[in-house]
């Protein structure tokens, strides 16, 4: 059995003002490994999807780590190798310093190859179009104004949790807009939470989460940037609102570190984003730790394109998850990839009458023939 790779480069842009408080984005870059096998024609897809700002990687080295697992393929990497399942995966790839990203490409990839080259990277209900994840409206840093107007449009869409941006507005108008929620909205029963994206600084962290949580708020992402395990401790042990993990779990890949620094901090929660933290195998154990030491956590997508975003909820979906996840339908892009994923009533699924790109077009050759 031999196997033959490519990559290629695809850039997608926003259809709005995606700010947070670390700045505004027009743009997104992202990198496709198709994986083929030769005797069959069957062909896995994976997407590296590096995120400016966040993810330790630069574009370049994405693109060199890309460019030599090409060539390890082209040069019988695979032959001979278990590539069905993710211990196996890395396994296979262990010791050879990859980002995250491109972690999470070769895992996607390989396991959409075993799959059948059918966009199923996890079998289960979700990737078969049997059944959806409950997810949260992201609301997105913007005037005043069209901050309340996004709320209003998410609570009519069917959201019942909300996960709204702060940071970048005048703290004050970020509790207008949650007084705003809670007096229209109170009988819904609206489950708010927050991404601070580290924007509170250390000396004013706690008064704020004490303001806010006159709100009734769920939990508040990351209220002070990362590797300051000391401040981010004491604001766990004295925050009215829960604190979850986000940034903080970056780049951390050794587990005993993992281990020391959940013990050390003691969130309630761990956001994890498979793109960010190693890939899905890596965020496998760190639902393992998180578990073990009884912390909460829920998956992320990272403004992966529709293709990322597939995989990383039907990772998700192999997990018993009750509360709702973060998973959007990748319709941020003005120039996504054609996808079956949609929302409806506020749950992320495959619509079994929607196709992804290419798929019509397929089809309509298998009935010529």
């Amino acid at each position: 059995m031999s196997f033959q790779a490519e990559f290629s480069k695809r850039t997608f842009h926003f259809g709005f003002d995606a700010r947070t408080s670390r700045g505004q984005m027009r743009e997104r870059h992202c990198w496709f490994l198709k994986i083929k096998n030769s005797e069959t024609g069957v062909e896995g897809i994976g997407e590296a999807a590096p995120l400016p700002g966040l993810s330790p990687e630069t574009n370049e080295e994405v693109e060199q780590q890309l460019e030599s697992v090409v060539s390890k393929v082209n040069s019988g990497w695979l032959e001979g190798k278990g590539i069905g399942s993710l211990d196996a995966i890395n396994r296979l790839h262990s010791g050879m310093l990859l980002s995250s990203s491109v972690v999470c490409a070769i895992e996607t990839a390989l396991l959409d190859l075993s799959n059948g080259g059918s966009k199923i990277i996890f079998d289960n209900s979700f990737a078969r179009r049997e059944s959806g994840l409950m997810t949260n409206g992201l609301i997105w840093i913007g005037g005043l104004d069209g901050m309340l107007q996004q709320v209003s449009t998410k609570i009519y869409d069917g959201f019942t949790t909300l996960k709204i941006k702060i940071g970048s507005l005048d703290f004050e108008k970020e509790i207008d807009i949650l007084q705003y929620i809670r007096r229209k909205y109170f009988r819904e029963n609206i489950i708010i939470r927050l991404d601070a994206n580290g924007a509170f600084k250390a000396n004013d962290a706690l008064y704020k989460l004490n303001e806010l949580a006159k709100w009734d708020i769920h939990s508040i992402e990351q209220p002070v940037m990362a590797d300051q395990p000391e401040v981010m401790a004491e604001l766990c042990s004295k925050s009215p609102v829960p604190i979850a993990l986000d940034e903080e779990l970056i780049g951390i890949n050794d587990h005993q570190k993992r281990s020391d620094l959940l013990k050390a901090i003691s969130p309630k929660f761990l956001i994890l984003k498979p793109s960010l933290l190693g890939g899905f195998y890596s965020c496998q154990k760190w639902i393992e730790l998180a578990e073990s030491q009884g912390i909460g956590w829920w998956i992320t997508s990272a403004l992966e394109s529709s293709l990322g975003l597939n995989a990383v909820a039907q990772f998700t979906a192999q997990y018993p998850v009750s509360i709702p996840q973060g998973l959007g339908t990748g319709q941020i892009y003005t120039d996504n990839i054609e996808n079956p994923l949609e929302i409806v009533k506020g749950e992320l699924k495959l619509s079994p009458k929607l196709f992804w790109e290419g798929e019509r077009k397929e089809e309509a050759e298998e009935d010529i023939v």
